[in-house]
This record gives structure tokens, sequence and C-alpha cells, in this order.
């Protein structure tokens, strides 16, 4: 029998008079709220706690930045201090925008392998390789009845390079003593009576030096009839060393102004001067950021698969363009086949020139950089993912760019007194297409100016038009199909030059006969 207490409270509840008293579970859901309030506010404190941690970092990454940067301008102001105000000016001016700083840092590539599916690009262009030398294998086994590598080409290409290397020695030598020995004598005091002497006999150590770099190698090239790689040896290293004995002297020279008032003069060491000469950087400093030690399994694996670019170049010449051009200077010209030809040689030109790109700017140059314990391994920037071409010639190879910025662009802007940016843009790209034209007039024996043109008309065009405005995936599209177009134009024009060399020698030798490209008349 219920209890009349029990049966009251259950009319009443049924009646609705009195409140309902919370079950369990109400009692939870009211306990839960001010738990969860409690939690949210909790979450709220560790996301203000971490966003000021993190803020607090990226403050000291900056500050550490900065102090760099001021230790670095704090070390070109000391050793100007002894100019006089009037030359200081002058001399300060050029360097008024951004100058070069290094830091610790690895090549892109070197990051990005590091992602697994980066790694496997490279893994496919392995495999290109060994399909390459599987394929000439299997069609010198079933053409010729025997098992082995084709490297005719390869071995043509670096004949006579122990000349090469002999007519390095001279060269390398002229570069080591003539502008450091220059220098010393410039920064005697102007008090001495022997300052005009050693000044002069500076200038024409100078002249001599030019002479040796500019004239020397030439020499070699044309009485020896060196093969195409050994006059890249030859060209590549006559301008890298012209440009690091520019970029020594006009680093250094200022230093040496203040002999005019005999007081003490700043000069580098000789050390130093030497370990630039090697170091992977045109541009001059007393020191450089340096890795604490040497990695010899990296330098050696980076000269490996600088070789393996070599090899690699020369199976896509062999197998893909000498077929096409070895013979086309001796059918009829016509548009359809020059056009042809071009199509058909874009996949190969943009191989060779990532090859070109991987194996010297990454390889080669990482390798030298790890032996000298070289710092700052930025040697190029994701140029691939340029959508202007302004920003593809800013990325393509920093360490000419540097150069070219640093005592082309800004030294013009200097002498045009801060103005005409387009003249001083335009000089720069006259001087690098010139220069470029030189490199493949040498390497290749004629002149047939297709580099001129495509780099100082076309490339000058599109430095100005295609600039950093144009974002989006579109436009790196449009300057991906550019370079394959250019590429296949350069590798079909110079290759059906080489072979109307070849095929159509000239009888007699004058001056028209070698400016006007042969392949435009040859029809043996």
């Amino acid at each position: 029998m219920e209890p009349s207490g029990a049966r009251l409270r259950s009319r009443k509840g049924l009646g609705g008079e009195q409140e309902e008293q919370p079950s369990e579970e109400g009692n939870a859901e009211v306990h839960r709220a001010p738990d969860l309030v409690q939690w949210t506010q909790h979450m709220e404190a560790v996301k203000t706690q971490l966003l000021e941690q993190a803020q607090g970092q990226l403050v000291e990454l900056l500050d550490r930045a900065m102090r760099e940067a001021v230790k670095c301008y704090s070390q070109q102001d000391r050793t100007l201090h002894s100019i006089p105000a009037d030359s200081l000016s002058k001399i300060r001016e050029p360097s008024l925008g951004k100058r070069k700083v290094f830091i610790t840092r690895k090549s892109l590539l070197d990051e990005l392998m590091e992602v697994q599916h980066f790694r496997t690009i490279y893994h496919m262009f392995i495999a290109g390789l060994c399909v390459f030398i599987i394929s000439t294998l299997a069609i010198d086994f079933i053409d010729g009845g025997r098992l082995g590598l084709e490297l005719d080409l390869l071995i043509f290409s670096f004949g006579q390079l122990p000349l090469a290397l002999m007519t390095w020695v001279p060269m390398f030598l002229s570069t080591l003593l003539v502008p450091y020995q220059a220098l010393r004598l410039w920064a005697r005091p102007r008090a001495s009576s022997t300052w005009i002497l050693g000044a002069g006999m500076g200038c024409a150590l100078l002249a001599i030096h030019v002479s040796v770099l500019c004239v020397l190698p030439v020499h070699i090239a044309r009485e020896h009839h060196l093969p195409p790689a050994s006059r890249c040896v030859l060209v590549f290293e006559q301008v890298r060393l012209l440009m690091k004995s520019y970029s020594f002297l006009r680093e250094a020279v200022p230093g040496t102004l203040s002999a005019r008032e005999g007081k003490s003069t700043w000069a580098p060491s000789f050390s130093s001067y030497l370990y630039f000469l090697f170091c992977p950087t045109l541009i001059y400093r007393e020191t450089y950021p340096r890795t604490p030690s040497i990695r010899w399994n990296y330098v050696a694996k980076n000269f490996a698969q600088a070789l393996g670019c070599v090899l690699y170049a020369c199976f896509i010449l062999g197998r893909l363009c000498i077929p096409v051009f070895a013979n086309m200077s001796r059918e009829p010209f016509s548009t359809r086949a020059l056009v042809l030809s071009i199509l058909h040689a874009t996949l190969p030109g943009i191989f060779i020139l990532l090859l070109i790109f991987f194996a010297f700017l990454h390889c080669w140059q990482n390798a030298f950089a790890e032996m000298l314990r070289f710092g700052d391994r930025m040697f190029y920037r994701d140029w691939w993912n340029s959508t202007s071409f302004s920003n593809y010639y800013r990325t393509w190879n920093v360490v000419v760019h540097d150069w070219l910025y640093s005592y082309a662009y800004q030294d013009g802007l200097w002498l045009l007194g801060g103005r005409a940016r387009g003249a001083a843009m335009l000089g720069v790209f006259l001087l690098s297409a010139m220069v470029h034209e030189y490199i493949f007039c040498f390497v290749l024996g004629f002149f047939y100016p297709v580099m001129l043109m495509l780099f100082l008309v076309i490339g000058g065009l599109l430095n100005f038009t295609m600039n950093d405005r144009h974002t989006g995936p579109a436009w790196n599209v449009l300057l991906w199909t550019l370079l394959f177009l250019g590429q296949g134009i350069q590798v079909s024009l110079y290759c059906q030059e080489w072979y109307a060399q070849r095929h159509c020698p000239l009888s007699q030798t004058t001056f028209w006969g070698l400016v006007t490209p042969r392949s435009w008349s040859c029809h043996p």
C-alpha cells in the first residue's frame, strides 16, 4: 500500500501545481554546462598564450635578421671611415640600394628533395636515363650485333680536354696575382713620390691581365680546333674570372682611396681573395658564413649527378637531335621543314635546359660550396613557379643576377643620377645578351645571333610586358610554353648551322662569309 505522502506528491505533480523535481540526467546537464564554459575559457587562454609565444619568436627572428644586416652595413662603414666627405658621398651612393647579404641556407632543391612527392619526379628523370641506356644497348645489339654504349659524341665533345686545362692555369694565375697586386700598388699613400709610378704599373698589370683572359683562350680554341665541351671549360672560366676580378676591385678599391691623405688603408687579405676565387659567388666579401663541417658523401653525390646529366644530354642529342638535323642541310630549304624541325626540337631543348640547370646551378655549385664550407647555397630560386619573365630572369641564376644587379644596374643608376631605371635595365639586358651570344659563338665556332635576338629582343620585350603584375596559373603556363618554343628555336637553328658549316665550307674566308649563316644557302 502506497504511503499517503507519496500519493500526495504524485497528485500534485499530475495537477501541475507543484514544480517537477529534477532527475539525475537533468542534474548532470546542469553540472556539465559550467564545465563546458570553463573548458572554452581554458582553450581561449591556451590559444592566446600560443599566439603570444609565436609572436615573440617571430619578433626574435626579425631582430636577429636586423642585427645581421646592421652588422654587415657597419662593416662596410668601417672600411670607408677614412675617406673624405666629398669622396664618400660619391663612393657610397651606388650602394644606397639593396646590398647582397650572405646567410647560411640550403639550396631549394635540397629542401624539396626531403618531400617524397618531389623526390618521385627526380626518380622519373633517372628512369628516363635508364630507358635511354637500355634503348641504346638494344639498338646497337640489334643493328650491329655488339653490346656496348656508343659514346662517340661524348668522346668527341671532350676532346683535347688536357689542353684546355693547361690553358686554364695561366688564366687562373693571372687572376690570382694581378688584381691583388694592382690593389696594393694603388693603396700606397699619395704623398709618396712613387705613387704615380705604382698606380701606372697597376693599370698596366690590369691591362695585361685582361688581355690574357680575353686573347689566350680564343687563340688556343682557334689554333687547336677545340671541340665544344673543351671550349665550354675555357669560356666559362674566362667569363667567371673576369667577373670575379671586377667584383674584387669594385668592392676593395673604395678602401684604398684613403691613401689620398696618407692615412692607414684597408686592404683585404690574400687568403680571403683566394677563397673568393673558388667559392660559388661573384660578389666579393672579406668573410662569408661557413658551415661547421664537410660532407664528402654529399660532394661525391653531386659530382656523380653532374656527370650523369652530361651523359643524359649526350643521349638526348644523339637519339633525338642528330638523326633529324644531320642531313637537313642537304635538302632544299622550306618553311614547312623549318617549322617542323623547331617543333621537333622543343622537347629535347627543354630537357637540355633542365639538365644544364640541375648539373651546373645545383650539383656543381653545391659540390664546391660543400668542399669550401660556403654557407649561402641560394644559387637559384623557384624559377619554375614564375608567372612573369622578369621574375624568371631574377630567379633562374641568382649568382649572375646578383653581379648584374650590383655592378651593372645599381652602378648604372648611379651614373644616371638615380633616374632612367628603364635605361639601366636595358643596359643590363644588352650586356647579358652580348655575353650569352659570345659564349655560344665561342663554343660552337661560328657566329649565328639566335641567342642575341631571343634574349635581347624577344626576352627584353617579354620582361617589360610579362612583368610582376601578372599572377595566376595561366601566366605560368604561358611562360613555360614560350620557354619550350624558345628552346626549340635555339636547338633547331644551331644544329642546322653546325652541320651546314661542315657540309658547305667556305672556299674563301671573308668577313661576310664569317658573319652570314651558312644554313641559309648551303645545298651540297
